[in-house]
């Protein structure tokens, strides 16, 4: 699992159009870039929907927002355009950058143990250094944008 203090992969993957997202393209900017389990479920709508609505406040306190789930890219544009989202997601199909990250892992899904994403955010500064990760049990995912915005502000 990366730690704070490590850089963010340089390839990230490839978006919901198709499209490689690489680190470099956001040289001199901070980055989140958080991991979700499924597009269209309660919990990660509520996510995106909460970092959507503070997404001008982030951009204005100089971040890009990256979202990475192991959604198709079809999955990904359609998701997009039913919330009306202003970032890229990353359709980590084959689970790459998830595990780079150490973002999938073993979980509990109604009593069983199953493999899939662990719920992370990660922020990065200008070089793509980590400098903050939220870990599943600390992410809120109605209130994400707030908890996000409230370490932004008291860092």
């Amino acid at each position: 699992m990366l730690k704070v203090g490590d850089k963010l992969p340089e390839v990230l993957g490839h978006d919901e159009n198709g499209q490689e997202i690489r680190l470099s393209q956001f040289a001199g900017q901070k980055l989140i870039l958080y991991a979700y389990p499924k597009d269209n479920t309660a919990g990660c709508t509520s996510e995106a929907c909460s970092i959507r609505d503070h997404y001008e406040e982030l951009q204005q306190a100089g971040y890009a927002v990256i979202g990475v789930s192991r959604d198709s890219a079809a999955s990904h544009q359609r998701f997009i355009e039913k919330h009306a989202l202003p970032f890229p997601l990353v359709a980590d199909t084959d689970t790459s950058l998830l595990q780079a990250l150490g973002a999938w892992g073993e979980k509990n899904m109604y009593g069983r143990k199953v493999q899939g994403t662990l719920r992370t955010t990660f922020l990065a500064n200008e070089e793509g250094i980590i400098e903050r990760i939220f870990l599943p049990k600390e992410i809120k995912t109605k209130e994400h944008a707030q908890q996000l915005l409230a370490h932004i502000k008291g860092a």
